[in-house]
């Protein structure tokens, strides 16, 4: 099996597309329901390696007006010379939440209401066929709009739930939003094996159990694994997650090895233990 760069007249291996665009309004309230009850104390805690909850929230505030359009003093976006993408990113992500350090809890509240619900206005009339910014996990440069735009929504919903932890709550486990999260990050599985050769009709599971059910079908092509419907038959390995494993596996909140140790897995285990390398976020 060869990998082929992106093909941008036929994605169908992506799958199905997704719609987030109803959800990104909700997913707004839910972040500004959870950041206004917060303490002080808590807006201080880790949530992440090397960010606070208010650096996340101040991060967040980045991403809404990377969609929208850069606009803080002197913040510059463009990619240096040599830089990678992921270390273009990193740095971005750092000056943008060095420009909010002093910004009360109040203020970032404030501004994330006003951004986040001019980004889920500009997503409600954005055409879902045509074609995005690049979704490096799913190997899909560029990407449709509608992974584009999934992306965009998981990338939201998991700070959220960083937050959540980082101040002793449990992930918010509401179906229709968590199965469409997964739905997203489940994209990543033909490029997270593109270096696992496998006869052609191959194929792999991945279930999720309750409450975000969902099954996902992996099917090695001459040129690529791809998730575009193929012919029913007994898959050659079953993966079987629940949904907490899942999501934290694909944000790296969890290894790989401990995601194994969870897993329910029949059939052969290296493509098992090949699709739990999966990654559905820029690391």
């Amino acid at each position: 099996m060869s990998h082929q760069p992106n093909d941008e007249s036929d994605l169908s291996w992506l799958g199905k597309p997704i719609d987030a665009r109803p959800l990104f309004g909700p997913e707004l309230a839910s972040l500004l329901d959870l950041l206004g009850g917060l303490r002080r104390n808590e807006w201080r805690r880790a949530a992440v390696p090397g960010w606070s909850v208010h650096d996340l929230a101040a991060h967040i505030l980045g991403d809404y007006h990377g969609r929208l359009g850069w606009s803080a003093e002197s913040h510059q976006r463009a990619r240096a010379a040599g830089e990678t993408l992921e270390a273009f990113i990193h740095r971005v992500n750092r000056e943008w939440i060095g420009l909010h350090a002093d910004h009360s809890a109040a203020e970032l509240i404030e501004a994330l209401e006003r951004a986040g619900t001019q980004v889920a206005r500009q997503f409600e009339g954005d055409d879902l066929d045509a074609m995005g910014l690049g979704v490096s996990w799913a190997g899909a440069d560029p990407a449709p709009k509608w992974l584009d735009i999934a992306r965009e929504f998981t990338e939201y919903w998991t700070h959220r739930q960083q937050i959540r932890h980082a101040t002793g709550r449990d992930t918010d486990l509401e179906p229709n939003t968590l199965s469409t999260v997964l739905d997203t990050f489940m994209r990543a599985l033909p490029h997270t094996l593109r270096h696992t050769p496998a006869p052609a009709g191959t194929q792999l599971q991945v279930a999720i159990d309750a409450p975000a059910v969902g099954t996902w079908t992996v099917t090695a092509t001459a040129d690529r694994w791809s998730l575009a419907e193929a012919p029913s038959g007994r898959p050659a390995t079953s993966v079987r997650l629940d949904p907490e494993t899942a999501w934290r596996l694909c944000t790296r909140g969890i290894d790989p090895c401990t995601a194994l140790a969870r897993a329910r897995i029949s059939g052969e285990r290296q493509i098992a233990e090949a699709a739990c390398q999966i990654v559905s976020i820029v690391y």
